[in-house]
């Protein structure tokens, strides 16, 4: 167990200082809005008149760790593995001696008072708590903060309510609710005829959309049909489009792998590193690092313009567009400023170009820059066949049922904001075989209950595979949408049954415990 008096209880800030006490903010500048106050923009420490037993960090990213932890337990966040910090999180404000997250922190006070500090702005805020005092901070000129005290789930909807003021609402967000993916079918090795009787094994399930995911791209960076896609991508986008299904697409617009002809042909655009050492590492995968596009640069803005009038042309209306953190890196740019700006402004210029009507859904995306743009987030790492990692230092970002399970419950809150993507549920029991590994029923069946309480649920199971009872089980999942009402923290009645969330999160800190966090 990693005690408090191991975790630095210094905010790190040289800002004013706001005491909060029954009545409110003594801060001059504060002004009262609904279910809390705004304060002033700048780095600030908020004092509170009670004992902190509890903190929720909020990550970066889609990906990044997000959630409740006991104040005296150490830091949530990814550790022992800078490759992974560096694509899943803010590796440029990594703390691990602190409780810090990005944007807003939270405690709950030892009388079940939660106390909630969140930016209401960009700037790169980080925000972060000890048992006596919050703090935030920004990296470049920031927001206003909101400051919160009462009720949980009254506190953050009030956040939220601020979020949705400051940044707006995406256009689309609820107008998708079911859909079917390629990806846990066939990974990237897909072709035209794969994706076409994959297509048609959906038969009559009602599906919003059917997307296509990675693997049919000549190579990330390079957003052409390979050649196993013949005649291109606009016979697929026909047929799903004909089943009454959205044609869908995955890309990863702002990254490119070093053998693409987009880093070959024009090493001038990738953002730089702050040493003059060559192109920043914006993550790992496929086996190898991938570099960050500078999206600030007028030959770039020309080139994501032209990628994105294809594929609507193509006939996709449904993006699902990953590894977007890249565009907010810290590196050197043609146009220097506020590198989640810098980020909002690329993903504004993808929605000018596609349309209102388009829904884009963001994976590896810093979560507040891109509320009011997105229609819908994922809120956690990548679900597997396996529930949790062996690893020996333990990820909370790592792919995984579990993993995948914490993060978008964690971000909840967050729903009014955007449509919030849990990844998919599956519905096959698997052979037992390495080959074809599935989680067991119960594990399916938490992953589905909260795609039901997220409000949207895909999968991405070759249909064609399944038995007549999975195929029903499937199509009792997609075709009833239930009421969901919030019982508490991790507790939902779905229906007229009650979930709790709770024995699973408590698995999740116990192994990172168990570890040696």
């Amino acid at each position: 167990m990693h005690r408090d008096d191991d975790v630095n209880r210094t905010p790190p800030t040289t800002g004013r200082t706001v005491r909060l006490r029954g009545t409110g903010p003594d801060d001059p500048g504060a002004h009262a809005v609904p279910g809390g106050w705004l304060l002033p923009s700048g780095p600030l420490t908020v004092e509170h008149d009670g004992a902190a037993v509890e903190v929720h960090r909020h990550g970066w990213t889609s990906w990044s760790p997000t959630g409740w932890t006991p104040i005296d337990d150490a830091p949530l966040r990814i550790s022992g593995d800078p490759e992974r910090t560096v694509t899943a999180d803010d590796a440029a404000n990594d703390t691990p001696d602190r409780h810090e997250g990005n944007g807003a922190v939270a405690v709950t006070l030892a009388d079940g008072r939660v106390v909630l500090l969140g930016a209401v702005g960009l700037g790169v805020p980080r925000a972060g708590a000890n048992d006596a005092s919050l703090w935030g901070r920004t990296e470049h000129d920031g927001g206003q903060w909101f400051l919160g005290v009462g009720d949980e789930s009254a506190v953050f909807d009030a956040y939220a309510a601020q979020l949705a003021a400051h940044f707006g609402t995406s256009p689309d967000a609820g107008s998708v609710s079911t859909v079917w993916c390629s990806w846990y079918s066939f990974f990237e090795d897909i072709d035209a005829e794969r994706i076409e009787r994959g297509v048609e094994a959906l038969g009559d399930l009602p599906f919003d959309v059917v997307q296509v995911d990675d693997g049919w791209e000549e190579i990330v960076g390079d957003w052409q049909p390979n050649d196993r896609f013949p005649d291109g991508l606009a016979p697929i986008a026909g047929r799903i489009a004909a089943r009454g299904s959205r044609p869908g697409l995955w890309l990863a617009p702002f990254i490119c792998l070093p053998d693409s002809r987009t880093a070959r042909e024009h090493p001038d655009w990738l953002v730089q590193r702050e040493d003059g050492g060559g192109p920043i590492i914006a993550g790992y995968n496929w086996d190898t690092h991938y570099w960050a596009l500078d999206t600030t640069l007028p030959a770039v803005q020309e080139h994501l313009t032209g990628v994105f009038r294809a594929v609507v042309d193509w006939g996709f209306r449904y993006l699902k567009l990953d590894f977007l953190s890249a565009a907010a890196l810290r590196g050197v740019r043609h146009r220097d400023g506020d590198r989640e700006q810098v980020y909002r402004d690329a993903i504004t210029l993808i929605r000018r170009v596609v349309g209102d009507d388009v829904h884009l859904l963001g994976c590896g995306a810093p979560m507040l820059a891109s509320i009011g743009v997105l229609d819908a987030m994922r809120a956690g790492p990548d679900t597997a066949s396996f529930w949790k990692s062996d690893a020996t230092v333990p990820d909370p970002s790592h792919e995984g049922g579990l993993n995948g399970l914490i993060g978008p419950l964690e971000r909840i809150w967050m729903h009014s904001l955007y449509r919030i993507d849990p990844d998919v549920v599956s519905f096959r029991a698997g052979d037992g075989t390495a080959d074809d590994e599935a989680l067991p029923a119960d594990q399916r069946a938490l992953l589905a209950d909260l795609a039901r309480v997220c409000g949207f649920r895909s999968t991405s199971d070759p249909v064609q595979r399944l038995t007549p009872a999975e195929h029903d089980d499937l199509a009792s999942f997609l075709g009833h949408d239930p009421q969901v009402r919030r019982l508490g923290r991790y507790r939902f009645a779905i229906d007229d049954r009650v979930v709790d969330f709770g024995p699973a999160v408590a698995e999740a800190r116990t192994g990172r415990e168990a570890l040696g966090r």
